[in-house]
């Protein structure tokens, strides 16, 4: 059993309330319906990375199969040969598991290019579907608008014979891209749109990563997708608000072909704060270099949440949160934020690291003991997370020279600062504690030097110097200290709904969204992540980190997850 399933069971177990998926499911269990069985499908097409909204659908499908002792099955809806890769296959896959899920059966829906090209004989045989030789903008015009009625063309009346013929040779590529489509018969004067004689099939002369060039008509989503469940028996065939209009044809098409009755169910899409979700958008991101590939940290892909750290149990428990309604809302980005802490907070070791002021050739503040020996190392024993259940510690370096952040010290500082200034006291976090006495400048007057006493008996763990100080600050030993590339993520866009802003998207993108910082970092955070015994991190009073891919054993390179100010929660509070 995976983690994800005893997540699941652990919630079910528990009495947790239920959504209004599962009430249809248990209703559909008790009286008896397919057998009281539970298959689901997650479909997506191949045509671009999934992200945090796909997450979602993707825990509701097998965790709702899993909850009831059912299936789920993968199937990539590759009815468009344009859009489609093998790449997208396998990061698809690779997400899914990474997630923690599995499914029963992959299968594609170029699988049943044949059975679904049967499907359509049947019903051109039953007069129900029919050759229209209009251009798209043709078709468009004919189906008029919510407010008036579509209507029927010349096409729409040929005979059987002429239109299986004409689908035929359509089969056989007799015509270019554009020049015909297969269309349903249904009614061109009813209220929903979708229903106004919808296009079953069009031609693309495409290559197909699956088929090849052995298909030259391909199927519209309208026609594949409900007849795929049906050939599956799928028993709820869970799908976002927007394919509610499409309902009833998913419907009439089972009906006319007399196939498996598939239930198809509606629920809200994600909507996330400061970040678009389009897969059209997503990919001109990408494609136009605005970041730097699909799993860029800066993405609300699911490659690119993990690359920045998020982990798989961190967005089930987001998408558990957010919950699962009928209605559409913008969920604050802050409950992704506040979920990762929750779990990085227990698990992460808290390290050191300097990180200077961005610029490149960035310089922390060196801090001389000019009283501790020259020659002397120190391995001091720090704790790894004040968190666990069993305290585990870790060797620091420490030396006569140390790194601190220039942040920590002021020349001038104001009431209530507790850090570092000359003449004040402060604690070198599970070391010793130290006083200021000369700060060194160079000759633009920018300080390049602190010097400081440090009290012998003072050390941590061992204090008996009876001296007691408001501040603690972190450094690295300066001959011990490893030079890394640390990266500062934040927001991609900079208002809270780029997709309901008029303006451009690519107009609301944030200028800030990343800065790099050159850092010195202890080297037990460098030994541990190279060893894949510790990836993520807490670096102290800077955030949660985790080790890039891009790392080189010259230099490491760190992504921050998140900071650790908690903004989400204390909104909640004051609410």
């Amino acid at each position: 059993m995976t983690e994800a399933h005893r997540e699941f069971e652990e919630r079910s177990n528990a009495g947790t309330s239920l959504n209004f998926i599962e009430q249809i499911v248990e209703e559909d269990i008790a009286a008896g319906k397919n057998g009281g069985r539970v298959h689901t499908r997650f479909p997506p097409e191949p045509n671009g990375y999934l992200h945090i909204g796909h997450a979602k659908a993707i825990c509701l499908s097998f965790g709702l199969a899993d909850k009831y002792g059912g299936q789920t099955n993968l199937r990539f809806d590759d009815t468009n040969p344009v859009t489609e890769d093998t790449e997208y296959v396998d990061s698809i896959k690779n997400d899914v598991h990474w997630l923690g899920f599995d499914w029963e059966n992959e299968f594609y829906a170029s699988d049943y290019f044949d059975q679904l090209y049967q499907f359509a004989e049947t019903l051109i045989l039953k007069g129900l579907a029919y050759v229209d030789d209009s251009t798209a903008e043709e078709i468009a015009a004919q189906k008029g608008t919510p407010t008036e009625p579509g209507r029927a063309n010349q096409y729409r009346d040929r005979s059987v014979d002429e239109n299986l013929d004409l689908f035929r040779r359509m089969k056989a590529g007799e015509y270019p891209d554009g020049a015909k489509v297969l269309r349903a018969k249904v009614d061109m004067a009813s209220p929903n749109m979708q229903l106004r004689d919808p296009i079953m099939y069009r031609i693309k002369h495409a290559h197909h990563h699956r088929t090849g060039d052995a298909w030259c008509i391909y199927p519209m989503y309208d026609f594949a997708h409900g007849q795929s469940d049906a050939i599956e028996h799928i028993t709820h065939s869970l799908c976002t608000l927007e394919f509610e209009v499409h309902r009833p044809l998913y419907e009439w098409f089972i009906q006319k072909l007399d196939i498996f009755p598939s239930r198809q169910i509606e629920f809200s899409r994600l909507n996330l704060t400061y970040t678009v979700m389009s897969k059209r958008k997503l990919k001109q991101l990408v494609e136009e270099g605005h970041v730097t590939s699909w799993d860029d940290p800066r993405m609300p892909t699911i490659a690119g949440l993990r690359r920045r750290g998020y982990t798989p149990a961190s967005l089930r428990e987001f998408c558990d949160r957010i919950g699962i309604a009928k209605r559409d809302n913008l969920i604050d980005v802050g409950l992704l934020e506040f979920c990762i802490r929750e779990e990085l907070n227990k698990t992460t070791h808290r390290v050191m690291a300097v990180l200077t002021d961005g610029r490149p050739d960035g310089k922390p503040l060196k801090l001389v003991l000019t009283n501790y020996p020259e020659d002397k190392v120190e391995e001091l024993n720090i704790e790894n997370n004040p968190e666990e259940a069993e305290m585990t510690y870790r060797r620091v370096p420490f030396s006569r020279e140390l790194y601190i952040e220039r942040d920590d010290f002021m020349e001038n500082p104001p009431k209530k600062f507790f850090r570092l200034f000359p003449g004040g006291m402060v604690r070198l976090k599970g070391a010793y504690i130290i006083k200021c006495d000369e700060v060194v400048k160079d000759d633009t007057g920018e300080i390049t030097e602190i010097r400081c006493t440090y009290i012998p008996e003072s050390r941590s763990g061992s204090d008996t110097s009876g001296i007691n100080v408001k501040g603690t600050i972190h450094w690295v030993s300066v001959p011990h200290a490893v030079e890394a590339e640390v990266r500062l993520y934040d927001r991609l866009f900079s208002v809270e709904n780029p997709a309901a802003d008029e303006r451009e998207f690519l107009e609301l993108l944030n200028p800030n969204s990343l800065e790099v910082v050159r850092a010195f970092v202890e080297p037990a955070l460098v030994e541990a992540a190279r060893s894949g015994t510790q990836t993520n991190f807490q670096f102290m009073r800077k955030g949660y980190f985790i080790l890039d891919s891009d790392s080189t054993p010259e230099r490491p390179v760190f992504n921050r997850t998140v900071t650790l100010k908690d903004g989400w929660a204390k909104e909640q509070k004051k609410s």
